[in-house]
């Protein structure tokens, strides 16, 4: 085998989109160089954010063979893995928690590869290769640790054996069963359940107001427009910064246009809400929405009731609407779980560490059980699940 030779690159978008592209080894959206070099050339990543991209690439013969997308964090925003009280114990110490390693995707807590190998053999060296890698970049570097997010089950098996220290958590995800339509969905959901969501989708109806489906390339300079000044407003209502640009949207609707899914909701011809997502292989991905009007039931429309629709349709086999939010369980998003991997190079911050993660696998086990209890699912639908 050639000498591996390891690169600290100053963005994704110094490296070439068929080399990235081809180690995703899938076409998941968040992973791609579309989405990922979309974030840097449209001012959504910067070190006044705390973020800084330096994607480490693994080359044999000049040949990227590994890849994963990492940065430098100055926080712990926009991760939604969350660790304040980490570092509120590193400085409580003395101690620098900031600056530290992250490989993720940035404001996205969705589950995808992120130690991207492609296929074949060797895989599982590589991705091997990867984590030592950026072992090495956080000791050579004097840094406090270094943290993986959201990564899928390939991912996760490579942990194995090392010093990172496994985290989990839950999401609430939609599971196809095989439906035909929306109202054989509903005929899997215990009759109280399935009354409120009707109730609720008339709401939407009586009040004026129609949705609409619209890919990437069907949204027009004006729908842009409203898609991104809602999305701001979600932002700023609930007191956030929001890091992403209308340009970035709008590249995202150019670069991977099949992949935008906008829900465009009209009332006397006006958009007035709107939730934007986007498409997998087989799954759906509710990532942003706005509204300028208060209406029943729209944000459910909107978020959740759209997308259900548009999975039956397409054969989707999930639809994962976005993190936290137990009130999805009522209309049937179950718990799904994610996985987080964590290196701690102080030995003694690392037992501490795993000793509170042990200690939350545990209690997380049982609000999952808790969970389960609200099921709207009927009795076999739930054991089907």
């Amino acid at each position: 085998m050639a000498p591996t030779e390891i690169r600290m690159h100053n963005g994704v978008r110094e490296i070439a989109v068929e080399a990235w592209d081809n180690l995703v080894g899938s076409d998941h959206p968040f992973t791609s160089h579309a989405f990922l070099a979309g974030l840097e050339e449209h001012d959504c990543i910067q070190s006044a954010f705390g973020w800084q991209s330096c994607p480490i690439g693994l080359y044999e013969d000049d040949t990227l063979v590994a890849a994963a997308p990492i940065y430098l964090k100055g926080n712990s925003h926009g991760e939604f893995v969350f660790d304040w009280s980490w570092a509120g114990a590193y400085q409580r110490n003395g101690l620098d928690y900031y600056p530290k390693l992250l490989c993720a995707v940035p404001y996205s807590p969705v589950t995808g590869p992120r130690l991207l190998v492609g296929g074949g053999d060797g895989s599982e060296l590589r991705r091997r290769a990867l984590i030592s890698a950026i072992e090495h970049h956080v000791q050579s570097n004097g840094l406090s640790s270094a943290h993986l997010n959201f990564v899928d089950s390939s991912g996760a098996v490579a942990f194995s054996g090392t010093r990172w220290l496994p985290r989990m958590d839950w999401q609430f995800h939609w599971r196809n069963r095989g439906w035909s339509d929306f109202e054989e969905y509903l005929g899997a959901l215990k009759p109280k359940k399935r009354k409120n969501i009707r109730q609720e989708r008339r709401s939407v109806l009586a009040a004026g107001v129609h949705c609409e489906i619209r890919h990437g390339e069907e949204l027009d300079p004006g729908d842009w427009r409203a898609i991104h000044d809602l999305y701001l407003s979600t932002f700023e209502a609930h007191g956030n910064h929001p890091a992403l640009t209308e340009s970035f949207f709008r590249h995202l609707g150019r670069s991977m246009p099949r992949q935008i899914i906008a829900v465009l909701c009209r009332k006397a011809g006006m958009i007035i809400a709107a939730s934007l997502c986007l498409r997998g292989g087989d799954t759906l991905y509710g990532r942003y929405w706005g509204t300028h009007e208060q209406v029943a039931g729209l944000h459910f429309e909107a978020c959740y009731y759209q997308g259900i629709e548009y999975c039956i349709e397409h054969k989707l086999q999930w639809f994962e609407p976005g993190a936290q939010g137990e009130h999805k369980i009522a209309r049937g998003f179950l718990p799904r779980a994610t996985r987080s991997f964590h290196y701690i190079a102080d030995p003694r911050f690392s037992q501490a560490i795993s000793d509170a993660l042990h200690r939350e696998t545990l209690a997380l086990a049982d609000y999952r059980q808790d969970l389960m209890q609200h099921s709207p699912f009927t009795a076999a639908d739930d054991a089907a699940a």
